[in-house]
Order: C-alpha cells, then sequence, then structure tokens
C-alpha cells in the first residue's frame, strides 16, 4: 500500500478542525478548474480561427510553389523538370504565375497593389470561386483583359466590377528612361476592367489583385517564358504527401516551396501569438495555484500533532513531506481534471450548436471552435505541473521536520 497516498486521501476528504481549510482548499480546486476549461476552451477557438485563415489562404496559395533556386523574384524555369512535374501521377495542375507591385489607379484614386498573374485555367482551382462575393472570377471578356480585385483594396479605391471604368496598372520600364517632367511616361502601363471582388483575409484583399499572365508579362516587360514561381497541386495535398513529394524532388534544379514555407511569415506569427495566450492564461492558473501554498501550510500547522505520531512510529521526514505534497497535487489535479472535461464538453457543444455567435459580418456564424489533442496534453502537464511545484514548495516548512 503506498502509504503517503492513502493518508494524503483522508487529509483530503476530511473534516478540519478550520473550516478556512476546507474553503481556500475549494476555491483553489475550483480556481484551477476554470483556468484549465479556460485554457482548453481559448486554444480551441485560437485553433478554429486559425484553421478558416490557413484554409482561406490554401484556397489561394499552391500546395507547392517551384520557385527560383538562386532566390531571384523572376526567372525561366527548366522546361524539362516542370514537364516532369506535370508528367508526375500525383500531380493534379502544373500552372505558371507571375507576381510583383505594381501601381494602380481607378478614377481620381491611386494605389499599390500585389498583381498576380495567372493562367487561364487558376479559376478551376479549389476553393478560389468560392471566395467571389461580387460579380464573377473571369480574368478576359472577348480580348479584353479583366481582374479579380482584393474586397479590401476594392473598398479603398471604390472599384465595382458593374463600373466600366477600367483599372490602369503601371510598372517601371527598365529600358525606358525616368523623366522627370512626367515619370508616368517612364512607366509601362496597361488597363484591364474589374470583374469580381475577393475575400481571402484582410492582410491579402488590402493588396490583391488578380490579372492574366500574359498581361502581368506584358505590363512587367518580361518575355513570355518569364515567371515568379511555378503552382503545383497534388491529387493528395496532406503534409505526409507533400514531403514525400518533396524529397523525390530534392537536389534538383529546382526549390519546391510547401504552403507553410510560401507564408512563413503568416504560419510563425499564427503560432507564436498561440504560443503568447497559452504563457499569459498559464500565468492566470498559476496565480489561482498559489492558494494551495496557503491551504497547505495552515494543514501542516494544524496538523503538528499527527507529524509527530508519525515521527514517533518511525516514519522518516521524507515521508512526511511527501503526505503533503500528495495532498496538494490531489486538489490540483482534481481541480484539472474537472475543467478539462468542463472544457472539453464546452468546446464540442459549441462546435456542434454554435451557442455563443460571433459579433458582425464575417464568414461564420458562431465562434469557429477546433479541439487538439496536443493542446490538451500541454495543458494537462503544465497544469499539474504547476500543482506539483506549489506543493513542493508548500512543504518546505520545519514543522514537518522531527
Amino acid at each position: 500500500m503506498n502509504v503517503p497516498l492513502f493518508i494524503a486521501r483522508r487529509y483530503l476528504f476530511a473534516r478540519k478542525s478550520h473550516n478556512v481549510i476546507n474553503v481556500i482548499s475549494a476555491i483553489s480546486a475550483i480556481g484551477l478548474a476554470i483556468g484549465t476549461a479556460a485554457l482548453v476552451l481559448i486554444l480551441s477557438v485560437y485553433n478554429g480561427f486559425d484553421s478558416i485563415i490557413t484554409g482561406n489562404i490554401g484556397d489561394l496559395t499552391p500546395d507547392l510553389m517551384m520557385a527560383s533556386p538562386s532566390g531571384a523574384g523572376k526567372f525561366r524555369p527548366d522546361s524539362t523538370v516542370v514537364d516532369r512535374l506535370a508528367a508526375d501521377p500525383r500531380v493534379l495542375s502544373v500552372r505558371y504565375t507571375l507576381e510583383d507591385n505594381v501601381f494602380l489607379t481607378y478614377g481620381e484614386k491611386q494605389g499599390i497593389a500585389r498583381a498576380k498573374g495567372v493562367e487561364e485555367s487558376f479559376s478551376e482551382q479549389e476553393g478560389i470561386t468560392s471566395h467571389i462575393y461580387e460579380g464573377e472570377f473571369s480574368l478576359c471578356k472577348g480580348d479584353v483583359p479583366g481582374a479579380v480585385v482584393g474586397s479590401v483594396l476594392a473598398h479603398t479605391l471604390g472599384i465595382h466590377p458593374r463600373f466600366i471604368d477600367p483599372m490602369v496598372l503601371y510598372y517601371p520600364d527598365k529600358n525606358g528612361h525616368i523623366s522627370p517632367g512626367n515619370p508616368a511616361a517612364s512607366a509601362n502601363s496597361r488597363k484591364v476592367f474589374p470583374m469580381g471582388l475577393i475575400s481571402i483575409s484582410s492582410d491579402t484583399d488590402a493588396s490583391l489583385l488578380i490579372i492574366p499572365l500574359h498581361t502581368m508579362q506584358a505590363l512587367t516587360g518580361s518575355d513570355p517564358e518569364t515567371v515568379s514561381g511555378v503552382e503545383v497541386n497534388l491529387k493528395d495535398p496532406s503534409r505526409r504527401a507533400v514531403r514525400r513529394f518533396k524529397k523525390d524532388y530534392a537536389g534538383q534544379e529546382c526549390v519546391l516551396l510547401d504552403r507553410y514555407e510560401q507564408q512563413s511569415t503568416l504560419f510563425k506569427m499564427m503560432k507564436y501569438e498561440k504560443a503568447a495566450v497559452f504563457l499569459i492564461l498559464i500565468f492566470v492558473v498559476l496565480i489561482v495555484a498559489l492558494n494551495i501554498y496557503g491551504s497547505l501550510s495552515m494543514l501542516i500547522i494544524e496538523k503538528e500533532d499527527d507529524i509527530g505520531t508519525l515521527h514517533a512510529l518511525g516514519a522518516s521526514d521524507g515521508l512526511v513531506r511527501r503526505i503533503f505534497v500528495l495532498e496538494g497535487w490531489l486538489i490540483s489535479l482534481a481541480g484539472m481534471a474537472v475543467g478539462l472535461v468542463a472544457g472539453i464538453a464546452l468546446a464540442l457543444l459549441q462546435q456542434k450548436l454554435g451557442l455563443v455567435k460571433m459579433p458582425g459580418n464575417f464568414l461564420v456564424d458562431a465562434y469557429p471552435v477546433v479541439v487538439k489533442p496536443w493542446d490538451l496534453l500541454f495543458t494537462v502537464v503544465a497544469v499539474a505541473a504547476i500543482g506539483f511545484i506549489i506543493a513542493l514548495a508548500s512543504t518546505s516548512r520545519k514543522e514537518i521536520n522531527g
């Protein structure tokens, strides 16, 4: 029989002579339960928003992007490698793209956009057309080039697909001479007509402009073989399949970037934000757990006679210390278990029923929730460790020593 655990359980549920000890212990357990439930719920909601952002970005970002081996923005891809990619049975599509910043005017308004030149088949990419909320995803009408504009950029410049005014795009002419009197004459320009408005995310929509690839090449003065990347979409877009595909093409005259590498800044920011939220909530749990220190300290004083009896029976200082460490830890574990169950239950209810609604107009009506096993594991380990450390610190008292 585990004697320290047996005695600790008896002390935990036994009535104390000073009722305030029971009150403080109950407050500690309830506080830890609330803190644990808050950790599970907030991290799950954060996962929900992350999944929405990742899904939206994924509709615009290919599974893999073949970039320049030298790191230059524009390059001529090796046709042999591109042909091999297109012939690979795991590949769903291979498309050329050319991206760069352009200056644009619409009426009397001006702005900077991140223009993305794409092939006509780009609209066939799964999920992209679902983000069109006005107009249509069309990049041409007859011989007239069209454009799909990010919602924030369109709102800033007053762009509307029903208007007949064109957008004028400007890009520096690398072979031209700069005229101080008329800078616009030193730049290439092309007219495109807004065909549709698209909404991906606020950051992306602030500068997104999708135009035909040939228009973008003509605007930037690039030849038809010059691109900024080759987009590769796989039939199986899972992370394992993408890693295996990249490994198969390692060492060749190409650089394949997955979605996380293409949007490294965004994904790092989301990871750091989640870590910061986790640490803030853990700090709150730590403050609540300090109540255990007070309740254990008072219990040790109350049990001085029992401690003397245990020492007289031959119990060592270490055994007596383990009794009170285990009691303090049991208090924290009980609160953690209740909070964990409550947090998971509330998260699943929100996931299924959408009890708490989102204010305003968003892509979803209710707060999104995704419960991840790793978050639960980190929560359990962190809360249990805090409870154990607090209990251990509470037993470093001279009353325990014989």
